[in-house]
């Protein structure tokens, strides 16, 4: 089941560390934007880009399989077609409790296997927006 409740946006708000898959270096996109102004809020982001070094001043993951340190919330900034492998990396990972989507990226099948497995999942909604409403 998707996480529209308040209650459990906000408890997914309390994560530390929110790895960003598809995290950009360019200023003025959403995707570099949103992990910026997360940062200047005291969460660690941990980039997720294959095609950059370095991001907010942070090194970039090609892969998140390739992140080696705990992430407790994966933020998504890639297409919804691509979601569905998105989440089979997130499953392979025991630290992750909430996987997000960013407005505009749905997939409701990834959904229900992420909440099978016990974990949040929120769709279609700013990190952003909702920490603005809800801190």
């Amino acid at each position: 089941m998707v996480t529209t409740d308040d209650a459990e946006l906000t408890a997914a708000l309390e994560a530390e560390t929110i790895a960003v898959v598809g995290c950009s270096a360019t200023p003025g996109k959403a995707a570099h934007g949103v992990p910026k102004y997360l940062q200047e809020h005291g969460y660690r982001i941990v980039p997720v880009n294959p095609t950059t070094d370095e991001v907010l001043g942070e090194p970039a993951y090609d892969s998140l399989s390739d992140v080696e340190e705990t992430v407790d919330l994966v933020d998504v900034f890639r297409p919804s077609a691509e979601v569905s492998s998105i989440v089979d990396e997130t499953l392979d990972r025991e630290d992750v409790d909430t996987v997000w989507l960013q407005l505009g990226i749905r997939d409701g099948e990834a959904g229900e296997r992420v909440t099978d497995s016990g974990r949040r999942f929120i769709q279609d909604k700013c990190l952003k927006v909702e920490h603005q409403r809800l801190a």
